[in-house]
């Protein structure tokens, strides 16, 4: 006779929980799931999130808009501009958007493929900043954010070196009708976009404020007037929206300098009785001034305005400006292997400084606002970008020469000078999205 198990045939508390289990899961579920709906929990960052109290960098689109006022935190977010000053450039197979057969505003001297240059890996080229991306030019985000408005280029043949360069670029969607040309070389002349009513304009400045140029005929000195801006600029400032200011180059030359009727020294004029005077005082002094009286004009009177200031660029000679050779480089400078310092450095830290000063200076006119376009450093680092012997047509034709004149200063378009632009475009759209906001 076979032992009965003391289990058989008994239900145990254990068996009838297992039981049961399947259908108080299948209660519950709906239950969890209104829960996890009505209140959601706290995920924790991943490891790609931006790290605690880092405001991240971010690009606003021209085209968002916000049907409610942005927080604070929101609102700080949002004014944080990309720092483009450090970064490299690399490879892009992209190219440029136009060339020098495309586009019919660039100056001949400046028109490097017209003229028969052959080495044409400089133009595959873009800056990458080191925290943040830099986006393709997009011509017509830019039509767009300034339809309807006037840009004024104000400065030297490096403020014409940009103007060309971004008429080039915005011709590849919208073509511009020149209206108006005066003065030597055409140094004042204006473009109009009849697809989005805007004008585009150069104005021959070197100085920004008011100067007699050396000539051959006259004393072989500037003459710059350091408390007054340059009117044949500044007396159309009533219908400019935006200006770009570029100068510096010509600060390098002989020029007597003058505050009210009195001469406050000079720079590099043996033979005249004047105090020798550092040129870098005198030209944040012509930024402050310009600055200054582009805010009491416009500001006094509530219009808005907004200025850029590209900072200064680098020439690249290397010996004599006269050789072959003058700037014989094809590719960039890798970082650390072409250091800002001297003058370059110099230039530009007085353009920055002068920036910062008049935002502060600036504070009771709302309606003025002011940004540095820091291009130094990217473009110290663009020894290959410049016309060198191709400043000429084919200077190679009949052989080489012991003796041929080089730009090394400005820019061949298409060239490193687009990337300029491109930044100038990523303020715009900050600018325009904090306008949008304020609505």
């Amino acid at each position: 006779m076979g032992i009965s198990s003391p289990f058989k045939d008994q239900t145990h508390p254990y068996t009838l929980s297992k039981r049961l289990l399947p259908y108080a899961l299948y209660a519950l579920f709906p239950i969890a799931l209104l829960r996890l709906y009505l209140h959601p929990p706290s995920l924790p960052q991943s490891p790609i999130d931006p790290l605690p109290n880092v405001n991240p960098i971010i690009f606003p689109s021209s085209s968002s808009s916000f049907s409610s006022s942005p927080s604070q935190e929101e609102e700080s977010a949002y004014e944080i501009p990309c720092d483009y000053t450090n970064g490299k450039w690399v490879r892009d197979k992209l190219g440029p958007l136009y060339n020098g057969t495309s586009c019919g505003t660039i100056k001949d001297g400046q028109n490097c493929i017209s003229h028969g240059r052959s080495d044409l890996g400089y133009l595959y080229w873009r800056w990458k900043p080191d925290k943040c991306q830099l986006p393709r030019f997009e011509p017509k985000t830019f039509l767009q954010i300034l339809r309807n408005k006037n840009l004024a280029f104000v400065g030297d043949s490096m403020a014409r070196n940009q103007l060309e360069s971004l008429l080039c670029m915005l011709a590849t969607v919208s073509t511009p009708d020149l209206v108006y040309r005066d003065g030597e070389d055409n140094k004042f002349r204006r473009w109009h976009f009849p697809s989005h009513n805007i004008s585009v304009s150069i104005h021959w400045s070197p100085f920004l404020v008011r100067g007699i140029e050396k000539s051959n005929s006259g004393p072989n000195y500037n003459k710059l007037y350091l408390d007054y801006v340059d009117e044949r600029w500044a007396g159309d400032m009533d219908r400019m929206d935006m200006i770009v200011l570029s100068i510096g180059h010509w600060f390098l030359h002989p020029a007597v300098f003058y505050e009210g009727d009195s001469v406050l020294g000079c720079h590099y004029c043996p033979g005249l009785n004047h105090t020798e005077v550092g040129f870098y005082e005198v030209f944040g002094k012509a930024f402050r001034t310009t600055l200054k009286t582009i805010a009491e004009r416009r500001g006094a009177n509530g219009n808005p305005i907004d200025v850029i200031v590209t900072t200064f660029s680098p020439s690249h000679f290397e010996g004599d400006w006269d050789k072959a050779g003058a700037c014989p480089k094809t590719r960039p400078f890798k970082e650390g292997e072409k250091l800002l310092e001297g003058m370059d450095a110099d230039m530009r830290r007085v353009e920055v400084e002068e920036v910062e000063a008049a935002k502060v200076n600036t504070e009771q006119f709302p309606g003025f606002r002011v940004e540095a376009l820091d291009v130094t450093k990217l473009s110290l680092m663009r020894p290959d970008g410049h016309p060198g012997p191709y400043m000429h047509p084919f200077p190679f034709a009949n052989g080489v020469k012991d003796r041929v004149q080089n730009d090394c200063v400005h820019w061949c378009l298409p060239g490193p000078v687009d990337t300029w632009n491109q930044i100038l475009l990523e303020v715009m759209k900050r600018w325009d999205d904090q306008s949008r906001r304020r609505v």
